[in-house]
């Protein structure tokens, strides 16, 4: 009988943005652009020569670690896991063991996994019943916001201190639209400015916003919550807003978040102000946002994920290089 995941948490996630897999993927590109299958023999042997030694934490990791460990409150008689972790790497079965053997060193409680050997992770999600997918792989994420499978983000480089958090906690951090709620707004604030904004959010604060790609995650998380077998205001679990808006914007926000049936613990509406010191503060495993601007900074404090627009948004500018992605090439 197949396991029921229809109230668990599953995270999907890359072996580099779990691990820090830099060495391996410039062993793997540096000879890529010259000779892809002296490339793809050079980083088979770099990894079958070193897969009894542990890799380091990724961005992911600290998330990851966490959020498994919610499975300690799991009620007798519970079948389905609070949350199930999914490993999904480029890497092939053979270069993956590396992944695998790291994963039982750090005894992190994951089970299953799928190595495609190049191709991409995309199409199992589904399968796997992924909720959020965490990568490296700028095509990738875009793949699935495209398809709307579920949450996705392109993982930062991890702070180089992160900050201490509460043990027995697992905190998360969202930015608003274009991310929780749909780009509709952020796309008036574009083309009309801030008083056109503020105006028509005022004007709507009764209307629910409508879903942005992160709104499943969210009401997932809230079903999360509630297996919980404590009240939600002491909770590990703990969900922050954190938004460029303000008054009179805010209103719309919480009404929104009322009429999912959503509870969060902490919301802040800086109107403009930096987010970077507000996330300093809250601490979290991870803070999601769609742009670059208010991820620059974050990322050098917390660990950060980039939500990509849907490509057929009016929001995508024409592409440019950024370090944002490790391009998790090397996941051969």
């Amino acid at each position: 009988m197949a396991l029921d995941l229809s109230r668990t948490l599953v995270v999907g996630i890359s072996a580099t943005a779990l691990f820090d897999m830099n060495e391996s993927d410039q062993i793997f590109r540096g000879m890529f652009d010259t000779d892809r299958d002296v490339a793809i023999d050079r980083y088979r042997d770099y990894m079958l020569a070193h897969e009894d030694l542990p890799l380091s934490s990724g961005t992911g990791f600290p998330l990851v670690k966490a959020l498994l460990a919610l499975n300690s409150h799991l009620e007798a008689g519970e079948k389905s896991p609070l949350v199930e972790v999914v490993v999904m790497s480029r890497n092939s079965p053979e270069t993956g063991l590396r992944v695998l053997n790291t994963i039982r060193h750090m005894k992190l409680d994951i089970t299953r996994s799928a190595f495609t050997a190049g191709e991409s992770v995309v199409d199992y999600l589904d399968a796997f019943d992924v909720d959020l997918f965490l990568t490296t792989n700028v095509g990738d994420a875009q793949q699935v916001i495209d398809s709307r499978q579920c949450a996705a983000a392109v993982v930062k480089l991890p702070p180089k201190e992160a900050a201490q958090i509460p043990e027995g906690q697992v905190r998360i951090a969202f930015d608003g639209d274009a991310v929780l709620f749909s780009d509709e707004s952020e796309l008036v604030y574009k083309t009309e400015g801030m008083a056109a904004f503020h105006a028509r959010e005022d004007a709507l604060q009764d209307v629910p916003m409508s879903d942005g790609p992160y709104a499943n995650l969210l009401r997932k998380l809230a079903v999360l919550r509630n297996r919980l077998p404590m009240k939600i205001e002491y909770s590990p679990l703990r969900v922050a807003i954190v938004t460029a808006r303000n008054s009179p914007s805010e209103m719309r926000v919480i009404k929104t978040l009322r009429s999912w049936g959503i509870y969060v613990d902490e919301a802040f509406f800086l109107g403009g102000v930096g987010k970077a010191k507000v996330l300093k503060a809250f601490k979290p495993h991870i803070f999601f946002d769609d742009q670059d601007v208010h991820l620059e900074a974050a990322s050098s404090i917390v660990p950060s994920g980039k939500v990509p627009y849907m490509s057929s948004s009016p929001l995508v500018v024409k592409p440019v290089a950024t370090d944002c992605s490790l391009d998790s090439s090397s996941e051969i």
